[in-house]
């Protein structure tokens, strides 16, 4: 069985080429989330998958620096709007703290790659232009712009032109690259209306200006040699950006179009996201709470053009429930429902892996340790948490804290660190919880007095496990004729102050027994 990155690859086999150039590109419109950043994770799955086969292949990231500024993203002030239409890379840094717009948003995505095993060559539009790249692409466009005009016709309305050429031309008053039209040229040098008022020429050489995008991005295709890219489905809708530039790209430049690999957008808790309104989820807010390969297994565990949604809050916990689940099974530590689903689990954790152990990592319960977490912060402590409720495989049964391996002690801090993460960032307050160090004043009836009370002879006579002790509370709290409801809740009032909480059983196995002996029976 293939994964469909695989299967991609395998497909590029056929082509004849010497070297294939996977391909991606981003628009610096704002700070780079999960949604816009999937042609990096695609064209970098892909490039591997060729490799795996014998193929020479390399990765290309194109930051589109030179396009316009359209909408002012989150969270710039109102007063950016100044700079709309004004190319990226000639936009100020909004903080001071880089060179310019772009590498404020650029940098803090770039730096998080690595984390992710991607490894890219990474080139500016801007700088392409300024050091000529495109002269040759421009100068071509501008002579067969009636061919170029008739093409664009074919998926348009409304037709352009007759004097419409595909480049746009910086103003040279008001700096403006979306607001000015190209309509006469010769040799180099064009000439434009700006619909700031002003009229001039430039010199295509110059760098100050681009060109349209379908005939930029079929003129990078060729400059680069691209094989294959993936984009956004907005580009793949029929008549779209693709098919236009599919078309400049043969009959134009003459070179075949590379393999498309289109994908659906990813909602954020059921939006769209949006850099200008703040709705967005960066790779970096990633790997605070969850791994680099999770971030992978949640792009690649399904194709491409399925629906994909993120939820950062209590369906996280259950999505690294499902990543563990994978994780074991392709150990062998765990039996699929069916031979197919292994298969395909197996394959899809191979692809979302950045190296691949000989063993099963360690992997504590990211659910329980929200819970370990609260009671008690320090690593040794949570830990001893983690043994106390046979959370620990069976080969690190008899091993103590300070027995660990490098290995499983690392995977410990960084899993622990990313719950401390959710906690604090993303879980819902019903999660949240403190254990009271003086004893709340509550008050209690008689019979959640006497469950509490007998509920502490038990634990003082014997120890549990988790499920003996949850049945324990049953038959303690069906003697005293109270509901489940208000027999936990007694729990949670006396020890928590508050009337809900985490699993009865596990939470009280966690802590400290000579501590809940004395709460329960209201002993200072």
């Amino acid at each position: 069985m293939k994964h469909w990155t695989e299967r991609i690859a395998s497909d590029l086999t056929n082509w004849d080429v010497e070297e294939h150039v996977v391909a991606s590109g981003t628009s610096i419109s704002g700070s780079i989330h999960i949604g816009n950043s999937c042609d990096v994770f695609i064209a970098n799955a892909v490039g591997k998958s060729l490799q795996k086969l014998g193929e020479r292949s390399r990765t290309i990231w194109i930051a589109d620096d030179h396009d316009p500024l359209r909408k002012v993203p989150y969270p710039l002030p109102e007063s950016y709007e100044k700079y709309m239409g004004i190319p990226y890379s000639q936009i100020p840094c909004p903080e001071g703290c880089c060179e310019n717009f772009v590498e404020h948003f650029q940098k803090p995505f770039l730096d998080t790659l690595p984390v992710f095993g991607i490894e890219l060559e990474t080139y500016s539009g801007a700088k392409m232009y300024r050091d000529g790249v495109y002269n040759d692409y421009i100068k071509k466009s501008l002579e067969r712009a009636p061919k170029i005009r008739e093409i664009f016709n074919q998926y348009r309305e409304k037709p352009l032109g007759a004097d419409w050429l595909p480049y746009n031309p910086i103003c040279s008053e008001c700096g403006r690259v979306n607001t000015t039209y190209a309509h006469d040229f010769q040799g180099t040098s064009v000439q434009y209306r700006c619909q700031c008022g002003h009229e001039g020429g430039m010199d295509i050489t110059s760098g100050e200006g681009k060109l349209t995008w379908r005939v930029e991005w079929a003129a990078r295709w060729k400059i680069f040699g691209v094989t294959c890219e993936p984009f956004g489905k907005d580009h793949a809708a029929s008549g779209g950006s693709y098919d236009v530039s599919k078309r400049i790209s043969t009959e134009i430049f003459d070179y075949r179009s590379p393999y498309p690999v289109p994908y659906e957008w990813i909602t954020l808790k059921g939006d769209a996201m949006s850099k200008s309104k703040g709705v967005f989820f960066t790779p970096g807010q990633w790997l605070e709470i969850g791994s680099p390969e999770t971030l992978n297994y949640f792009l690649f565990r399904s194709k491409p053009l399925k629906h994909k949604d993120f939820n950062p809050e209590m369906p996280f916990l259950d999505f690294i429930d499902q990543y563990d689940r994978v994780e074991r099974i392709y150990y062998g530590k765990e039996e699929a429902a069916s031979q197919k689903e292994e298969e395909k689990l197996k394959k899809i954790y191979e692809v979302s892996q950045i190296d691949i152990q000989d063993e099963i990592p360690f992997q504590p319960s990211y659910r329980f340790l929200t819970v370990a977490y609260q009671i008690n912060q320090e690593p040794e402590d949570v830990y001893r948490i983690l043994k106390a409720n046979s959370q620990l495989p069976e080969e690190m049964v008899d091993l103590g804290y300070h027995e660990l391996e490098y290995e499983a002690l690392e995977k410990f801090h960084e899993r622990l660190k990313q719950v401390k993460n959710w906690l604090e960032l993303y879980a819902p307050n019903f999660v949240k919880f403190q254990v009271q160090k003086e004893i709340p004043s509550v008050e209690l009836n008689p019979s959640q007095e006497g469950f509490l009370v007998e509920l502490a002879d038990a634990l003082e006579d014997q120890d549990y496990t988790s499920e003996e002790l949850h049945d324990e509370m049953y038959r303690i709290f069906k003697g005293q004729g109270l509901k489940p409801q208000k027999a936990f809740q007694a729990i949670y009032r006396i020890v928590l102050g508050q009337k809900q909480g985490p699993r009865a059983a596990s939470f009280l196995l966690s802590l400290d027994k000579n501590f809940l002996i004395k709460r329960l029976r209201r002993e200072a």
